[in-house]
């Protein structure tokens, strides 16, 4: 009788004690921790908000733990419904919104950097409401662009990237030409076509209305 009476309160004291061993555990370990599994850009452009993503990761954990230790409420998951557990997980929500706030521009800016982006390139991404694919091409265009001179006449049998560029664009828009970056006959009547479509004066040569037109 002795002897079971000594098993069934080893049992009650490992009880209690593995209980109060999943709690330390639970509040004093890395679970209790705020981790993401998203891919984030520590080298954002506005470190401010760097900073302030780990204070809010900080603010989150420290509330967590004050929650359960003070109020033994279980902000992440509540067991109980009554008001003071719900306005404790309304804060928690509301902390946690914020974090992930952070993280979506920091994870969004990883991503933009991983397609080319720069920092300063994001910036003005995020400034003026640009997506990067857009962006990109509106690059291209103006690198295009920049190698045209209006004082520059184009010349038969010519052959430059500018004209190949223009040759790609024109098949693009449905008009037949060899893509072969030479100005000939069928360029410039691939040109004069593109220009009678558009209202432009039709001479088949390369001017800046044509070019504009031409890469809108």
């Amino acid at each position: 009788m002795k002897q079971l009476i000594i098993f069934l309160l080893l049992i009650i004291v490992f009880i209690i004690g593995y209980g109060k061993y999943s709690q330390y555990k639970r509040y004093n370990s890395p679970n209790v921790d705020y981790k993401t599994d998203k891919k984030i850009d520590l080298e954002y452009h506005n470190q401010e908000l760097v900073l302030n993503y780990y204070k809010a990761i900080e603010d989150l954990n420290s509330y967590v733990i004050m929650q359960w230790s003070t109020n033994g409420i279980d902000v992440r998951t509540p067991e109980d419904d009554n008001e003071e557990t719900k306005i404790a997980v309304k804060k928690y929500s509301n902390k946690l919104a914020t974090i992930k706030f952070y993280e979506s521009k920091l994870a969004n800016s990883i991503s933009l950097k991983n397609k080319g982006a720069s920092n300063k390139e994001i910036k003005f991404l995020e400034q003026t409401g640009t997506d990067l694919h857009s962006h990109l091409k509106s690059k291209a265009i103006k690198k295009i662009k920049n190698m045209f001179d209006p004082k520059e006449k184009m010349i038969y049998g010519q052959k430059n990237a500018l004209i190949f560029e223009v040759q790609k664009r024109l098949i693009s828009k449905g008009i037949i030409v060899v893509n072969d970056g030479i100005y000939k006959l069928e360029t410039l009547n691939a040109i004069k076509t593109f220009e009678e479509k558009n209202n432009l004066f039709p001479d088949g040569i390369l001017d800046v209305l044509t070019l504009d037109a031409l890469f809108k």
